[in-house]
């Protein structure tokens, strides 16, 4: 015997979220199910606010509510500085180091040639175009220290070379093969605090 079709389905998309297996796409249908109405629903307006209301920034690619996004017109930041990461996860840990107070750039992930992953399927050719624009003296790399994340590195300091900015990279306060989305703030922070010349 099967379930019925609406929890089979609520059961499947579940399952199709990173780190849910089926066992708990069940558990999870199932608490829905024992909700009522009302509860279950704010779920489901929560989900779709998020897919209708909220966007990338044109200038920096993080995801917001508003276009520009805060942080970019947030008047008291230093726009010489652009700290490029992966993911806006690594902009929000470097945010909650304290230690930054520049802008960003979101690559929205990193070069991965065996999973399709090219240049053109990250923002680094809007990163240039935003660099060449002026105003940017310093461009800070802070893609994660995994082989992936330094190649990305690599790549944007070689897009980035002919246009005379300093281009620094993140110190090794944080462990090759880690993330931002682990690390503590005074490491994120201390990583921040000791970058170099790439």
């Amino acid at each position: 015997m099967s379930y019925a079709e609406p929890i089979a389905r609520l059961i499947q998309e579940f399952s199709r979220l990173p780190g849910i297996g089926e066992k708990t796409a069940e558990r999870l249908t199932f608490h829905l199910l024992a909700q009522n109405k009302e509860e279950a629903l704010r779920l489901a307006e929560a989900v779709k606010d998020l897919k209708e209301k909220v966007r990338n920034c044109s200038t920096c690619y993080n995801i917001s509510e508003q276009d520009p996004c805060g942080l970019c017109s947030d008047a008291k930041r230093d726009k010489s500085l652009v700290c490029v990461v992966e993911q806006t996860k690594d902009l929000w840990a470097i945010e909650k180091s304290g230690g930054y107070r520049g802008l960003y750039h979101v690559l929205h992930g990193h070069l991965s040639p065996i999973d399709g992953v090219g240049p053109e399927n990250l923002t680094i050719g809007r990163l240039a175009d935003r660099v060449k624009k002026g105003g940017v003296t310093e461009v800070i790399l802070a893609t994660n220290p995994t082989a992936e994340g330094d190649a990305t590195a690599f790549y944007v300091q070689k897009v980035l070379a002919s246009t005379g900015v300093r281009v620094t990279r993140i110190a090794r306060g944080l462990p090759a093969g880690g993330s931002f989305e682990y690390s503590s703030r005074s490491t994120v922070s201390d990583a921040l605090q000791g970058r170099k010349d790439f």
